[in-house]
This record gives C-alpha cells, sequence and structure tokens, in this order.
C-alpha cells in the first residue's frame, strides 16, 4: 500500500512541475498573445518570434540534459528550473521591452526542459528503480492540465484585469504549484540495482532505428508546434469564429489531461510504433480541420483530436527513450527532444513569415498536415527496421 501512496506522490509531483513549467511559464503565453497584441503592442512578426526563443530555450535545455549522466546533478537543475519557470512568468508583466520579453521567453523554454526532461527522467528512473510500470501517463497529465487551466484562467480574468495582471496572477499561481513539485520527488538513488535487487541494464536501439526515429520525431514536432503556437489567433481569424479560439485552447487541453494514459493502454495491446502511427493519422486529422471545414463544432472536434493525440506522442516516445536507458533514461530523451526541438524553432518562424505575406495564419495548418504525412511513412519505414534488428536477437535465441 505505501508504494502504491509513494508512487502516486511521486506522479503528482511531476503534474505539479508540468503545471508550473509548461501550463504556466510556456502555454500561459498562447491564450494571451490575443491580449498582448491588443493592449501591450506586440505585432504579429514579434509574436513568431518570441514563440521561436521559447522553443530555442527549450532546446538549449535538452541540449544541456543530454549531456549530464549525473542523477544527482539533474535533480540540482530540475529544482533550479523550476524556480526559474516563476522568474519568466513574472518577467512577462514587469516589462514591455520586447527584449525582455524574449529574455523571458528564453528562460521559459529552459525550465520546460528542466520539468520536461529532467523531471521526467528523474521520475521514470524512479518508478524502474521500485519495480514500476515504466509509463508516464499519470505524470503527462500535467501538460493537458496545464493547457486547459491556462485557458479558464485567461477566459476568468478577461475584462476585469489588463494583460499585465493576468501575468502577475500566474506567477502567483506558480508560487503554489512549486510546493509539491519540489517537496513530492526524493532525492535521486544513484545504485545500478532496483529495489528488488535486479540491475538495471540499458538496451539501447541500432543507430539507424535512431535516425530514423528522430526524423520522424522532428515532423511530429513541426505538426504540433503550429497548432500550439497559433491555433487562437487562427481560430479567431476564421470566417465567424471571431473570438472562439481561446475555446478551441481549452478542448485542446482537456483533451490531452487523459490522453498521454489512454495512449500508454492503446500501446500495451498494439506496441508502441503501431500506437505512434495510429496518433500521428488522428493528429493530422485535427490539425486541417478547422481549415478544410471550418465552423464552430469541425474547429473543436479538430482541437480535441489534436489535444488527444500529440501528447500521447510525446509520452510514447519518452517512455520509449527510458525503456531503452534505464539507468540513465534523460539522455535518449534528450536527443529526441533536440530533434522535435528544432522542428518548433523552424515551425513558428516559417509560418510567421508566411502570415506576414499572406495576411494569416491558415496555410500553417495545411503545411503542419502535409509535415506529419512524411512523419506517418517514416514510422511506418520503422517498423520494418525494427524487425530487421531484432531478427538476429531471435536467431540467436532458437
Amino acid at each position: 500500500m505505501t508504494s502504491q501512496r509513494e508512487r502516486l506522490q511521486v506522479l503528482s509531483a511531476g503534474i505539479f512541475s508540468l503545471l508550473l513549467t509548461f501550463g504556466v511559464a510556456r502555454f500561459a503565453y498562447t491564450p494571451l498573445l490575443p491580449l498582448m497584441q491588443q493592449q501591450a503592442g506586440l505585432g504579429l512578426a514579434e509574436a513568431g518570434w518570441l514563440a521561436a526563443l521559447n522553443y530555442a530555450g527549450y532546446l538549449t535545455g535538452a541540449l544541456i540534459a543530454s549531456q549530464i549522466s549525473d542523477l544527482v546533478l539533474k535533480d540540482k537543475l530540475y529544482r533550479i528550473g523550476l524556480v526559474v519557470a516563476i522568474l519568466s512568468t513574472l518577467m512577462m508583466g514587469l516589462t514591455t521591452d520586447p527584449l525582455l520579453w524574449m529574455v523571458s521567453r528564453f528562460i521559459a523554454g529552459l525550465s520546460s526542459a528542466a520539468g520536461m526532461l529532467l523531471g521526467t527522467g528523474l521520475i521514470l528512473n524512479w518508478l524502474i528503480r521500485h519495480n514500476h510500470r515504466p509509463e508516464l501517463g499519470i505524470h503527462f497529465a500535467g501538460i493537458g492540465l496545464g493547457i486547459a487551466g491556462c485557458a479558464v484562467a485567461v477566459w476568468l480574468m478577461n475584462g476585469s484585469f489588463d494583460w499585465r495582471e493576468q501575468w502577475f496572477a500566474f506567477s502567483a499561481l506558480a508560487c503554489l504549484l512549486i510546493v509539491p513539485a519540489l517537496a513530492w520527488l526524493p532525492a535521486p538513488d544513484t545504485s545500478t540495482v532496483t529495489k528488488s535487487g535486479a540491475t538495471m541494464h540499458d538496451n539501447p536501439p541500432s543507430q539507424l532505428f535512431l535516425r530514423i526515429f528522430m526524423a520522424a520525431y522532428f515532423c511530429a514536432g513541426f505538426g504540433y508546434v503550429i497548432s500550439a503556437t497559433f491555433i487562437v489567433a487562427i481560430v479567431n481569424g476564421l470566417p465567424g469564429l471571431a473570438g472562439q479560439g481561446g475555446l478551441a485552447f481549452l478542448a485542446i487541453g482537456l483533451a490531452a489531461a487523459p490522453a498521454a494514459f489512454n495512449w500508454d493502454l492503446i500501446a500495451r495491446y498494439t506496441g508502441d510504433i503501431n500506437a505512434l502511427i495510429l496518433a500521428a493519422v488522428l493528429q493530422i486529422v485535427g490539425i486541417v480541420l478547422p481549415v478544410a471545414v471550418g465552423g464552430l463544432y469541425p474547429t473543436l472536434f479538430g482541437a480535441l483530436l489534436f489535444g488527444g493525440t500529440f501528447i500521447g506522442m510525446v509520452s510514447l516516445v519518452l517512455t520509449m527513450a527510458g525503456r531503452y536507458y534505464p539507468t540513465r533514461p534523460a539522455k535518449m530523451m534528450s536527443k529526441m527532444t533536440l530533434s522535435y526541438g528544432v522542428a518548433q524553432i523552424i515551425g513558428p518562424a516559417v509560418v510567421g513569415w508566411l502570415a506576414t505575406r499572406l495576411g494569416n495564419y491558415s496555410i500553417g495548418l495545411y503545411l503542419a498536415g502535409g509535415v506529419m504525412v512524411v512523419g506517418v511513412v517514416l514510422l511506418a519505414i520503422l517498423k520494418l527496421v525494427e524487425k530487421r534488428d531484432a531478427a538476429p536477437a531471435l536467431c540467436a535465441q532458437h
């Protein structure tokens, strides 16, 4: 009974850390973007740059995480990252200087990497070490809850608070979230055996598998970032949907909250790569529905599909990385995140540039859907490579 209680406490620490580093530090910007454009004079291209810098910070964090093997150092940086998340949020409300906003978004990205990669790695290591199933579905609920929470918070505050006061309100919320995120994650155990005495071995995939996997995940990152960054602005600009962008963002968050848990269950029956292919196909439909069909209901259905799949893909990929490298899960997680992250920098910059040429963001969704199709093809190839890699091991057993 104690071990289950401990497990839930550790997973809850993860949820709170993601609510803070993703929900507040990273995603509060999306529903606040239209308000900052109205009240703080934030331009279209600048908005794209701020998003791109946020991802650049995330990518830098992933690069740093990929170089660290020491669990104790990871734990220290994870805790520092949570404090940085609060500071970056506070900074947004304290200034109207675009340069300082850029610094804030960059360090918010760094803190997201601490919550996502270091925190997730520490939690996965704890689960494997204590002989729990190495699944992260419950932990990743924090991202969906964070997105939904931000959408609801901005909706509740609109009309009463200006853009600046809303950033301050988020900063206050962040101070509450950090308490369980720090207190409930135990200091890491550095021994190489699990609690039952079994040795923890890494079983890395082949180089070819890893390269194709990273390319497919790049496509997933491109598909994800366009919707995640611009969905509120895109929906507000569609015929008859002015003011409904926040609703679409809320739908994404609500669908994302149980998604990773659901995809854990699906992957148990279908296998990880089949689950990834299914999630990618559904995500493509979700991405293009708002512009291909239009209207409130197809747009909201698209948002639910998108929210219900993107986080599932991230969770499956990071869990797979942890299974390949149980002794140092953040290493492969960080490599995968780098390819996802590069796409997240290129995506908003390209779409921001297209939007200034064409006057709207809609073309961005078609582009995102197209890149995701390439990702599905790569995942199908990955299945063949996995079979090929498994063949010698099977021969050795017989």
